[in-house]
């Protein structure tokens, strides 16, 4: 498939995703999230890849194109709706991070909620504004917002529908940092992530997904299989024996 509108690369072992629509800020509409899809399906295919950073030149993404939404009945709205791609790249056993610059507002923002981690740009501008088109937030806002800063914090953003700083997104937790160079911020992390063992990384990330799904009896149980699991890799010895041996561990995914 040929990418248009976004600029899918591989740099060393990170998959880079920039959204390519700057005249429209970045808008999500249907070919965006057709293209994102198939590339999150290249990502999870890939072994070589281990980490995935989505950003962009300039603007993140200012929501979702209006253009495309005012005339829909509810059948259309639904079957126009991000949340299937939304969830597959939520769903990839690869950690990823949002490069946030500029605008991140309504299903912009809830790309980046998506995403393990964000790092923010100083002029970052973070929103669900939904409530002012005489909506809500539909790809996952009303549900991952909560989880990640609270019910009480989340209701403050979605009912008046405002746009806070790249500081207050901090405060707020909705952010881990806030760098000068978002994007190169992203690499040098992603980066630093690549170089640990994929196989834990995959199963660290599963575990911590479940504390959304079960209590923390069941989550434990969990916990406790994927750990001793990984006691049958090459990468567990390796780890092991690097750290007994004093030097630094190569890990293959095995």
């Amino acid at each position: 498939m040929k990418f248009e509108s976004i600029l899918f690369s591989v740099v060393e072992k990170t998959a880079v995703i920039k959204l390519n629509r700057p005249k429209a800020l970045n808008a999500l509409n249907s070919e965006v999230i057709k293209e994102l899809d198939e590339a999150v399906r290249m990502i999870e295919a890939d072994p070589q890849i281990r980490v995935v950073v989505i950003g962009s030149d300039k603007h993140f993404a200012a929501g979702a194109d209006i253009k495309e939404m005012i005339e829909m009945n509810p059948e259309q709205a639904r079957a126009f709706g991000f949340t299937p791609t939304f969830n597959k790249l939520e769903n990839l056993t690869k950690p990823t991070i949002a490069a946030i610059s500029g605008y991140a507002l309504g299903g912009g923002l809830e790309l980046a909620l998506v995403c393990d981690l964000r790092i923010a740009g100083p002029d970052a501008k973070l929103g669900l504004p939904e409530i002012n088109l005489g909506i809500i937030p539909g790809a996952g806002g009303t549900q991952r917002l909560p989880r990640l800063i609270g019910a009480s914090r989340a209701k403050e953003l979605v009912f008046q529908g405002v746009i806070i700083d790249a500081p207050k997104a901090l405060q707020f937790g909705l952010v881990n940092e806030i760098a000068e160079n978002p994007l190169e911020a992203s690499m040098k992390l992603a980066e630093k992530i690549a170089g640990k063992a994929p196989l834990a990384l995959k199963a660290a990330k599963q575990c911590i997904a479940m504390t959304a799904k079960t209590d923390i009896r069941a989550g434990l149980e969990y916990e406790e299989v994927a750990w001793s699991s990984l006691y049958a890799t090459k990468d567990q010895k390796e780890g092991m024996r690097s750290f007994a041996e004093k030097r630094k561990p190569t890990f293959i995914g095995e």
